[in-house]
C-alpha cells in the first residue's frame, strides 16, 4: 500500500457526539482546505445503532468539496454499538457484512479496511481470514488491524497481507511502545496509524501545562498540540497521526504538524520528558508460522489466482509461476525445492493445479524439505471464470484477440476457449488427504464495476424496440446476418456487434454463448455490465445476460 499522509482526521466524534450535519461537514472541508487527505472512520461510529452513519457523513462531505475526490478513506469493521456500548463482533459474517456496508455507505471500496478490535469470543484466525476475504472480494483496496497485541499481530501476519496497524499512541501513552507492537510494526515494514495522538479530551489540559511543549511551540510559532503531534511523527516516517476534531480550526491547526521539525537537542529534550518517544521495545518473534510454508493457489484459469498472489508476494512470499519460469509444472516444483533448500521459508505457487497429478510434485517436494503445505482452492463457476479470462484480455489489449492472435500469445491473455473447456473437463477438486496440512475453499464473489448503463438487443427482437438515449448495441453471431444487424443498428442509432469467425467449435471468445462481444463493448464504451440490460427472446440470450451479470428483458 502507498505511504499514508502524515496527518489525517479522526472522524469518530463527528457522529458519536451529535451536532448539525453542516458543522461536521465544515470540519471535513477545513481539513481538505488545510491539505489533509486522510480520513479515519468506522461502521460503528454512530450515536446509536445506525451503523455506517459516520461513513455516510464523510462520503457526503467529500462529495461536496473540490478536493474530496483525492481523499484516502480508512474504515473499520467488527464492532457494534448495543445500547451505546462498544462490543467487538469478530464473526466472519459480521466482518464481511461491515465491509459490504462500508462500500455502500462510502459509494466505493475503502482505501483501507481495518479489523476494529479482537473479539475474545471468536477464534482470532477466523476473524483474520474474514479480513483477508474482504480484500479478496474487492471490498477494500488494503487491509489492516487495530488495537492488537504482538501475539495477535504475529498470528495475523501469517494469515493475511496486513499492511497497516492502528494503535493508541501519544506522548502521554507509551503502551504501544512498551508492548512491542510499535517495534514489530516497524520491523515488518508496516505503516502505523496513531489514534488518540493527543491523549484524548481528558489529557488536552496537560498539553498547555507542559513547559517544554509551550517553549517549543512559541519558538516555532505553533500550538503545544502541534508540537505533540510533530514529536510523534519524528518516531518514524511510516507513522501517521489521526487527531480528532470537532471544530474547523482544530484540524487546521493540527495539519501544521507535518511541517514542524526538531534539531538533535530538541529531540533529546522531548525524549527525556516523554518516555513514549523513546526507542520501541523489541519483542522476540512468535513462532506463529511454520518454518517453511508452501501455499498453493489452485483453480481454473480466470479463478482469480493472479490477483490473490500479489497479496502473498507483498507479505514476503517468493512466487513460483510457470508463465514466469517456463518449463513444466514438475520443473516449477523442483525450482521451489531448491529455494526451500537454500533457506527460503515462504513460497506461493499460483498455477492451475486442477488435477491431483498436477499437485503431487509440489506436495511431495515440500514434504521432503520439511515444509507445511496450505491449499487455497478458488471455487469459481465456469461463466465467471470466462468473464475473468475475457476481462484480463481486454485490460491487456483493449480488445478481443482473434483466433490466430490467441495462438501467438505466450502469456495468460492468450487462452483459447477450447483450452479453457478442457481444463474444466479435467477438473479434480483438491482434498486434504492428498497431503495438505491445511485446505480452504474460497467461493467466488464479483465486485461491482464502475461504469454507465447500456442496452444490448438481440437481432431477433430488434425490430420491436424503440431508440433510447442510453448506449445501445444490436448483436448477432453470424456474418450472414451482418446486413440485418447493421440495418437495425442504424434504425436505433446503435452499434452493430457480430462475431466474424464463422461457425463450428468456438475458436474465439465472441462465439455464442460466450460473452466476449458484450464484454468488449462494455470495456470500450465504459459501461458496467451489471448496470446493462439484455433484450432477447431465447434461453441463450437469458444465459448470456446472466453470465455478465446484466438484467434480462424478454421481448414480446
Amino acid at each position: 500500500m502507498p505511504a499514508l499522509p502524515r496527518v489525517g482526521l479522526g472522524c469518530m466524534r463527528l457522529s458519536t457526539e451529535p451536532r448539525p450535519e453542516a458543522e461536521a461537514v465544515a470540519v471535513v472541508h477545513a481539513a481538505l482546505d488545510a491539505g489533509v487527505t486522510l480520513f479515519d472512520t468506522a461502521t460503528a461510529y454512530c450515536a446509536g445503532a445506525a451503523l455506517g452513519e459516520n461513513e455516510r457523513l464523510i462520503a457526503r462531505a467529500l462529495a461536496t468539496h473540490a478536493r474530496g475526490g483525492g481523499a484516502i478513506v480508512v474504515t473499520k469493521g467488527g464492532l457494534r454499538r448495543p445500547g451505546g456500548a462498544w462490543r467487538p463482533d469478530g464473526r466472519a459474517r459480521s466482518i464481511l457484512e461491515d465491509a459490504a456496508r462500508s462500500v455502500e455507505a462510502l459509494g466505493r471500496p475503502a482505501d483501507l479496511f481495518l479489523l476494529h478490535a479482537p473479539d475474545p469470543a471468536v477464534p482470532w484466525a477466523t476473524s483474520v481470514r474474514a479480513l483477508h476475504e474482504v480484500l479478496a472480494r474487492g471490498l477494500a483496496r488494503a487491509i489492516g488491524l487495530s488495537n492488537v497485541t504482538v501475539r495477535l499481530l504475529d498470528e495475523a501476519l501469517a494469515l493475511a497481507p496486513i499492511s497497516v496497524v492502528q494503535q493508541g499512541l501519544s506522548i502521554f501513552d507509551d503502551r504501544a511502545r512498551r508492548s512491542g507492537v510499535l517495534g514489530r510494526c516497524l520491523e515488518r515494514g508496516l505503516q502505523v496509524m496513531a489514534h488518540t495522538p493527543l491523549g484524548g479530551p481528558r489529557r488536552l489540559g496537560r498539553l498547555d501545562a507542559s513547559a517544554l511543549l509551550g517553549e517549543l511551540a512559541r519558538a516555532k510559532g505553533v500550538t503545544p498540540a502541534v508540537i505533540a503531534l510533530a514529536a510523534l511523527l519524528e518516531l518514524d516516517e511510516r507513522l501517521c497521526v489521526i487527531p480528532g476534531a470537532r471544530r474547523p480550526e482544530t484540524i487546521t491547526d493540527a495539519a501544521r504538524a507535518a511541517t514542524v521539525t526538531f534539531d538533535a537537542g530538541e529531540r533529546a529534550r522531548l525524549r527525556e520528558a516523554f518516555p513514549a518517544l523513546g526507542p520501541p521495545a523489541v519483542v522476540a518473534p512468535l513462532e506463529a508460522r511454520p518454518r517453511g510454508e508452501v501455499v498453493m493457489l489452485m483453480g481454473v484459469q480466470g479463478a482469480g489466482k493472479s490477483r490473490l498472489v500479489d497479496a502473498y508476494v507483498a507479505d514476503g512470499f517468493q512466487r513460483f509461476n510457470r508463465d514466469q519460469l517456463g518449463g513444466t509444472l514438475k520443473d516449477v516444483a523442483q525450482a521451489m525445492g531448491r529455494a526451500l533448500a537454500s533457506g527460503t521459508t515462504h513460497v506461493v505457487l499460483d498455477n492451475t493445479y486442477t488435477t491431483r497429478a498436477s499437485r503431487a510434485a509440489v506436495i511431495e517436494t515440500a514434504k521432503q524439505r520439511g515444509a507445511k503445505v496450505r491449499g487455497v482452492w478458488l471455487d469459481v463457476p465456469l461463466h465467471e471464470a470466462q468473464v475473468n479470462v475475457i476481462s484480463r484480455m481486454l485490460a491487456a489489449h483493449g480488445r478481443l484477440l482473434a483466433p490466430e492472435e490467441l495462438k501467438q500469445q505466450r502469456d495468460n491473455t492468450g487462452l483459447t476457449p477450447l483450452s479453457h473447456f478442457r481444463t474444466v473437463r479435467e477438473l479434480e477438486a483438491p482434498v486434504r488427504k492428498e497431503g495438505f496440512d491445511w485446505l480452504e475453499t474460497r467461493p467466488f464473489h464479483r465486485a461491482p464495476r464502475e461504469g454507465a448503463a447500456g442496452r444490448f438487443i438481440a437481432l431477433e427482437c430488434a425490430s420491436s424496440c424503440a431508440p433510447a438515449t442510453e448506449p445501445t448495441f444490436v448483436f448477432a453471431w453470424t456474418q450472414t446476418e451482418r446486413a440485418a444487424v447493421e440495418a437495425q443498428a442504424a434504425r436505433l442509432s446503435a452499434t452493430a456487434l457480430l462475431c466474424p469467425h464463422g461457425g463450428g467449435p468456438p475458436s474465439c471468445w465472441c462465439r455464442p454463448p460466450l460473452p466476449g462481444l458484450l464484454l468488449e463493448a462494455c470495456h470500450q464504451a465504459g459501461l458496467a455490465p451489471h448496470r446493462c440490460t439484455v433484450v432477447g427472446t431465447t434461453e441463450a440470450h437469458q444465459l448470456l445476460a446472466a453470465s455478465v451479470g446484466a438484467a434480462f428483458v424478454r421481448a414480446p
